[in-house]
């Protein structure tokens, strides 16, 4: 499902225009996004939950040359399935 579909599904469901339910989903999708870049975490229950994983700097190395690279600290978002949603996938 992408976001398109999700619009169209919420437009039927919920009985509302599609300007109507395409500002629903850019709110939801908007708030989370501003979730993320504060560090906080995120959690619907019965579904999932997300945080944000911390990662130090280190040193890699360029594959094509063999050469030292310093790889710097970076914060990337991190998905953890709920029990519920675990369930129902895994019937």
């Amino acid at each position: 499902m992408n976001k398109l579909e999700l619009i169209s599904t919420l437009k039927e469901r919920a009985n509302l225009t599609k300007s109507e339910a395409s500002e629903i989903i850019k709110i939801f999708f908007d708030s989370l996004a501003e979730s993320f870049a504060k560090g906080e975490r995120v959690e619907i229950r019965g579904f999932c939950s997300f945080h944000i994983k911390e990662y130090k700097s280190y040193t890699g190395r360029n594959p094509k040359t063999g050469q030292k690279v310093t790889i710097p600290p970076k914060r990337l978002p991190f998905f953890k399935c709920g029990k519920e949603l675990k369930e129902r996938v895994d019937y």
